[in-house]
């Protein structure tokens, strides 16, 4: 799978992706990442990238043609997904990143200054996403945290398999509670039902407490009535067999 990414900023993203999971992907030629400079795309004397918005307003907005020159430029794939990373897209989730995965090629493309010319959006990109509810400097981190979220889901960049399928927001949930060594930490002790080596308990115990943070930290996971329910009747089963327990497992 090929990530080509657009920016003014090339020189961000050599430190994030010659460390950690990634730089084994890449080494393992799972995923190929690719960093082009928009400047050298620019066709004008001054590699100008951005100019002042008509109608007046602040700062500057990425100009169009060098954006557009660049996507063609890289384009290797038909299907390719072009990427315009920006706080008015959708909201990057764990399955939209799961869904990535079918594409050959992404093209990432990392807006600056006051947001880039709307015909970018309008006629180029085929998806404009954003990471979250708040506004960056820049799209770089957005693109890096785009091609570590995508890149999970494909096998062999991630040791156990297993631990991907697990991970919060999965099932719409949160993950549950991890403990490690050592079992006391000034005072704070690791919960007894984790040590009583009955596997289905334990079970049991994650998934109380996953519904419990998600209910308590994001409750809007839990909209559908649907997953709301399931968890519900899932936590209600067992309860009789942990009645008279729960101080061991809180």
């Amino acid at each position: 799978m090929r990530f080509d990414i657009i920016t003014i900023f090339p020189e961000m993203f050599e430190s994030y992706f010659s460390r950690g999971v990634i730089e084994k992907a890449i080494k393992k030629e799972i995923i190929e990442v690719c960093i082009h400079n928009l400047r050298d795309y620019a066709r004008d004397k001054h590699k100008q990238v951005d100019d002042r918005p008509f109608g007046g307003n602040q700062g500057m907005v990425i100009k169009p043609e060098p954006v557009f020159h660049a996507v063609e430029a890289v384009k290797k794939k038909e299907q390719a997904c072009v990427c315009l990373l920006s706080p008015k897209g959708k909201n990057l989730t764990s399955q939209m990143a799961k869904d990535f995965t079918k594409c050959p090629q992404i093209i990432l493309i990392c807006g600056r200054y006051e947001g880039v010319d709307e015909r970018i959006a309008q006629y180029l990109a085929t998806h404009e996403i954003s990471i979250g509810d708040f506004v960056l400097t820049g799209g770089e981190l957005a693109a890096m945290v785009f091609v570590d979220s995508v890149s999970r889901f494909l096998p062999g960049v991630v040791g156990k398999r297993k631990s991907v399928e697990q991970d919060s927001f999965s099932s719409n949930l949160l993950d549950h509670p991890q403990y490690t060594r050592p079992r006391s930490f000034r005072g704070m002790e690791v919960p007894e039902v984790l040590f009583s080596g009955d596997h289905k308990k334990i079970r049991y115990w994650r998934q109380k407490k996953a519904f419990e943070k998600t209910l308590a930290l994001r409750p809007d996971l839990l909209e559908c009535k649907k997953t709301a329910k399931e968890n519900q009747n899932d936590l209600e089963q067992p309860r009789t067999q942990m009645k008279g327990k729960d101080n061991e497992s809180n």
